[in-house]
This record gives C-alpha cells, sequence and structure tokens, in this order.
C-alpha cells in the first residue's frame, strides 16, 4: 500500500475536510426538502389511490397540511438560500495592480507559479500591511459586479475566450478584461485567488526576497483551485456574509410604513442569521481543519524553492513590521489627526528602516543588500501606486474620505515638518493658550476690574505664562478631573488635562462628523474604479494604531509643543522629521531628544527646574510671545 506524503498528504486531507464540509450543505438541503418529498407521496397515493382516498377526510386533512408545511418550507429555505447567495462576502479593501503597470512583477508570480507547478493567482493587489496572503474573489455576488462592470467594454471590444494553461487569467489585474467572455465550461471552472502582497514588503525587499516570501503564498493557488474546495470555501463565505445582512437586518426602510417594515423585517431576518448561525456552528470545525490542510500542502510544496533565502526573507519581515509600525503611529498619526496623509508613506518606510538599520545594526551587510533591485522596480509608476496605498493606509488605520479635498489633502516628506509638524504645534499651543483663557475668566471674581494684563484683551501665548500656571498653587480645589489625570494637585495640571480631554474629544468627533465617513474602498479600491463598492457599512477605522490618550498624555503634549514654538520663534530652532520618532525639534541642525523629561517633571511634580534649566541652554526666552495659528 503507498503511503502519501508532503503536499499530496496535505491537498487530500484539504479535499476530505472539503467534502464533509459540502456534506453538511447537502444536508441542509436535504432536511428543506424533506417536507415536499412528504407531500408528493401523499399527493401520488392519493391519485392513485394507494394511500388513503380522495373522500377520506382523515388523509386530506393531513395532505393539506403537509403540502402547506411544505410550502412554507420551500420559502423559508428559498428566503435563506438567496441571501446566502446574494450577500457580498466583506473583502479585504486594497489597491489593484494591473498587467500594463507592473509586467515584470506578473512574469515573476508566472513563473514562480510554474515553479511550484500551480495555478498562477488570477491578479495582483497591493494591501497598506505588513502581510501577504490569497484572498478568494469568486462569490457569485462578486462575479455578477464584474459582469456589470464589464459589460460596457464588451460592446467595443472584439470577444475573444479566455484560454487555459499557464497565466490563465494571472496576467491581467481587476478591470483589465480576464473574466469578460468565457464558455461554458470556463465558467464552471473555479477562478485562481488574488494574491495580496504587502505593500512595505514591495518596497524594502530585494526581488529575490520577495520571490522567496511569496513562494509558500503562491503555493497556495494549487488547493484553492479544487472544485470541492473552492465550493466549500463560498458556502463557508457566504453563510458569513449572511449572518452579517441578518445582523444589519436588511437596509433601511425608505418606504411610506417604515414601522411596519421593520416589524416583518427583523424577525425575518433574526430567523435567516439563526440558520446560517447553525450552519456556520456545523462546518467550523471542518472548514478550519481545510484551511489548515491547505496551508500545510501550500508550506510543504514551496519547500524545494528558495529555501535559503526564505530565512533571509523572513528576517526582514520582521524588520518591516517594526519600521512599519514606527512610521505609522510616530509620523503618519499626526498627520492624519490634522487632516493631511503622507503621500509616500511606502518611500517612507523604506527611510525609516534604514534609520532602524543604522540605530540598533540589526542587518548585517546592510550596504550591500541596498545595491539590489529593489521589488518595487517590478512596477512601472512606484510613486502612483504609493499614492494610492497611503490613502487607503489613512482610511483603514485612522478614517476619513475617499478622496483628497480641502481638509484631506496629501502632503509630501519634503514639506513635512513645515506642514505637518510646525502646524501641529500651533494648533496644540493654541487649544492650550485658549484653555486658560477659559480659566481666567472662571475665576475672575464677579464686579472685578480687568487685570492690567488683560485690559487690552486676553494675555499673550507666552511660554513663561504656561510654566507660571502649572507651578502655581490651585486657589479652588480640583474638580471634576478625568480617570487620566492619575491624581495630584500640582498647580492647574489636573483641570487643565480634563478640559484637554474633553476638547480634544470634541474636535476629533466634530472632524469625523466633517469627513463624512463613507464605505470604503473594496476589492478594487481607490484606483481600481469599481464604482465604490464598500467593505464594510460606515466605515471607521478599522484598526485603531493607538489607545486614547489621558489627559496627562494630552497635557503633556500640549506643553511640548509650547515650548517647541517658543524655540522656534526665539532661538531660531526649527521643526524637523524624525522617521522613527516622528516630529522632532532641531536646534542648531541636530535633533533635540531631550525635552520630554523636562516637560513631564513640570506637568506631573510642578517642578519647572528641570525645564527652565533646559530653556536656558537652547536659548529659548519664555517671556516673548509665541505665534500661534
Amino acid at each position: 500500500m503507498r503511503t502519501v506524503a508532503g503536499p499530496e498528504a496535505g491537498a487530500l486531507e484539504a479535499r476530505a475536510r472539503a467534502l464533509a464540509v459540502l456534506r453538511i450543505r447537502s444536508t441542509a438541503l436535504a432536511v428543506a426538502l424533506l417536507p415536499a418529498a412528504a407531500a408528493v407521496v401523499l399527493l401520488a397515493g392519493s391519485a392513485t389511490g394507494s394511500i388513503g382516498g380522495s373522500q377520506d377526510e382523515g388523509w386530506t386533512a393531513l395532505r393539506w397540511v403537509v403540502t402547506g408545511a411544505a410550502l412554507v418550507v420551500l420559502l423559508l429555505a428559498a428566503a435563506v438560500a438567496a441571501v446566502v447567495v446574494r450577500a457580498r462576502p466583506a473583502l479585504t479593501p486594497t489597491v489593484p495592480i494591473a498587467e500594463e503597470t507592473a509586467p515584470d512583477l506578473y512574469q515573476l508570480v508566472r513563473d514562480l507559479a510554474e515553479r511550484l507547478e500551480v495555478p498562477a493567482p488570477s491578479a495582483i493587489a497591493l494591501t497598506p500591511d505588513c502581510d501577504s496572503w490569497l484572498e478568494d474573489r469568486t462569490h457569485p455576488a462578486h462575479a455578477q459586479r464584474r459582469e456589470r462592470r464589464d459589460r460596457g467594454a464588451l460592446a467595443v471590444e472584439e470577444p475573444r475566450p479566455v484560454r487555459g494553461g499557464r497565466g490563465t487569467g494571472a496576467g491581467t489585474g481587476p478591470g483589465a478584461g480576464a473574466d469578460r467572455v468565457v464558455d461554458r465550461s470556463e465558467r464552471r471552472a473555479p477562478r485562481a485567488p488574488v494574491l495580496v502582497i504587502g505593500s512595505p514588503f514591495l518596497w524594502w525587499m530585494r526581488v529575490a526576497e520577495l520571490r522567496a516570501l511569496l513562494a509558500p503564498v503562491v503555493a497556495g493557488t494549487g488547493p484553492s483551485v479544487h472544485p470541492d474546495i473552492a465550493a466549500a470555501r463560498r458556502f463557508v463565505r457566504g453563510l458569513d456574509a449572511a449572518v452579517a445582512v441578518a445582523a444589519r437586518g436588511g437596509e433601511p426602510s425608505s418606504g411610506p410604513a417604515p414601522a411596519l417594515v421593520a416589524a416583518v423585517r427583523r424577525p425575518a431576518f433574526g430567523f435567516v442569521g439563526w440558520v446560517a448561525r447553525l450552519l456556520l456552528r456545523g462546518c467550523r470545525d471542518q472548514a478550519a481543519e481545510m484551511e489548515r490542510a491547505v496551508a500545510a500542502a501550500a508550506s510543504e510544496r514551496a519547500q524545494t524553492v528558495d529555501y535559503g533565502l526564505r530565512i533571509v526573507a523572513q528576517e526582514q519581515v520582521g524588520l518591516a513590521y517594526a519600521g512599519w509600525d514606527r512610521l505609522l503611529t510616530r509620523v503618519a498619526l499626526p498627520a492624519w489627526r490634522m487632516g493631511r496623509w503622507p503621500s509616500r508613506l511606502d518611500a517612507g518606510v523604506v527611510s525609516a528602516l534604514t534609520e532602524l538599520s543604522r540605530r540598533d545594526r540589526l542587518a548585517e551587510g546592510f550596504t550591500s543588500r541596498l545595491s539590489e533591485r529593489p521589488a518595487c522596480d517590478l512596477l512601472e509608476e512606484p510613486g502612483v501606486m504609493d499614492e494610492a496605498t497611503s490613502l487607503l493606509a489613512a482610511r483603514l488605520f485612522h478614517g476619513g474620505p475617499p478622496e483628497p479635498g480641502p481638509d484631506w489633502s496629501p502632503v509630501d516628506w519634503g514639506a513635512y515638518p513645515e506642514e505637518v509638524v510646525d502646524r501641529k504645534w500651533r494648533q496644540e499651543a493654541a487649544r492650550l493658550n485658549r484653555l486658560l483663557d477659559e480659566r481666567d475668566d472662571a475665576h475672575e471674581p464677579v464686579g472685578a476690574a480687568p487685570a492690567p494684563a488683560r485690559a487690552g484683551g486676553p494675555a499673550p501665548a507666552t511660554l513663561a505664562r504656561v510654566i507660571d500656571r502649572l507651578t502655581a498653587a490651585p486657589a479652588h480645589p480640583a474638580e471634576g478631573t478625568d480617570g487620566g489625570t492619575d491624581g495630584g494637585s500640582d498647580g492647574d495640571a489636573p483641570r487643565l488635562a480634563a478640559r484637554l480631554s474633553v476638547e480634544v474629544a470634541r474636535e476629533e468627533a466634530a472632524a469625523t462628523r466633517a469627513h463624512g465617513q463613507g464605505p470604503a474602498a473594496g476589492a478594487e479600491g481607490p484606483a481600481g474604479g469599481s464604482g465604490g463598492d464598500p467593505w464594510i457599512d460606515g466605515f471607521a477605522p478599522a484598526f485603531p494604531l493607538q489607545p486614547p490618550r489621558t489627559g496627562r498624555e494630552l497635557l503633556a503634549d500640549h506643553v511640548t509643543a509650547m515650548v517647541c514654538c517658543a524655540a522656534v520663534d526665539t532661538a531660531g530652532a526649527a521643526p524637523g522629521l524624525d522617521w522613527l520618532d516622528g516630529p522632532a525639534l532641531l536646534v542648531g541642525g541636530r535633533r533635540r531628544a531631550d525635552l520630554a523629561h523636562p516637560v513631564l517633571s513640570l506637568v506631573e511634580d510642578g517642578d519647572d527646574g528641570p525645564l527652565r534649566a533646559w530653556l536656558g541652554e537652547v536659548g529659548v526666552r519664555p517671556e516673548k510671545p509665541v505665534r500661534l495659528v
């Protein structure tokens, strides 16, 4: 007896699990048809005289009951099936890559698929994250959308069948016409999944490293195009989408009697959701084991391709994760919060990773590695793709409109210090100064004459005023501080921290409403021309980068901004950009990274000594007014 091992064993296991999932689908269909079968038997027996007679009231009543029950069950089953088939499974927002914009990348993937002896992916797309995977986009709902989108192109293009063999569907991107005209036999064949590549990998890795990294991913197309596995995946994804549709209760009603319609919709969708969840629980374990077997088979098949390079590529994956996270949280997030989005995030990650490697000495032979061809050279216009993925990253990790606008505009790295860093500092300094004015008004005795400094209007925005307020003993007990102030009674710090928390939360909520958080880009992203295929309804940032900042943290950030504004205005300092730490203060052309401790001493302990010493060293004059926005 021959023992099956290697990728064939994993493929056989995956097919067995897929058949188990399909058996659950067949069982559900059989249960739905069982009352109808009983009704047919009773009606046929009555017609032939084998079961009861036409005058037998007992059998007549039974036939009517069974027939009525069968019709109800069939209607319910048809409703559930319609929701499962029509519900569009969620697709990861990506930026598509058409073959004409990246012929070398498509050729690399085709050659890799040929070496692995698997079908090539049907298309390639980019995701603004450090990950790569295959995504199945063969659900009927997505296929119908593609057919509607391509119907106009067929009117002006000579139809030609898509031929099988090497590169079937792999040489075209979404919208390039790969699935426009196929015969019936080709429609039955499962379409290869889309290869989604993390954009930081494409910009940071060398071509050979990217090929080694993608080998086990591309190897997964082999099991993916097996009819049983593809059908099982479509069934599970359809159930998952049906659960999501049922949870939303369908689209909101706009008819004349929305209350009545909602009263009918709610139980109907509740029943659909219950059935879909029941089937999902039944096939969950088998589906999970199927995916594990598919992954094991793909990994085993890829062992023979670039094994040594895969080790090097995995080392670069860890480095890319670290640099990408720092770039998003320290550099991109401050820009996003003020309505700007860096338009070259992937180019920026190269600078961030280069700086990280230089500081921490993470890569041996770093200079020689950079002399090799970067994987982004496989794109014809990397700058255009970088801008599209950068906008998608801003929407995924922060939220915002799908297109640039007056309050949501791109920014180049060269303009980042002036347009983001300096503006951020002055906005925060203005907010802090405005809250200080509010406290002065609140503490002014009723009927008292205005103070001399306020006789001509608000007090000037000076760093000295901030320091005095945070070190002076409070005239009134601390009131209503938020949970993030950690107590404390030094100066006005608790009150200011609480007020800042409220003010920042209000401004961020207003910015969210102004952005009009529409649906995110769908499977074919902002550059794919999909016509707004939503990923999730009411788009909001799906992956928040940072937890909410406490009041103390906000106060420290605002005091730091005030210090930096004073340094720029009175000591000749300049705003700068550190690729790993974000906004930076440059004094004499060099970054000053020693400001955090003096500021924390002032905010947390009410001790202004370290900060005044720092100001004297740099030459900052705290009594001079600073420019605000």
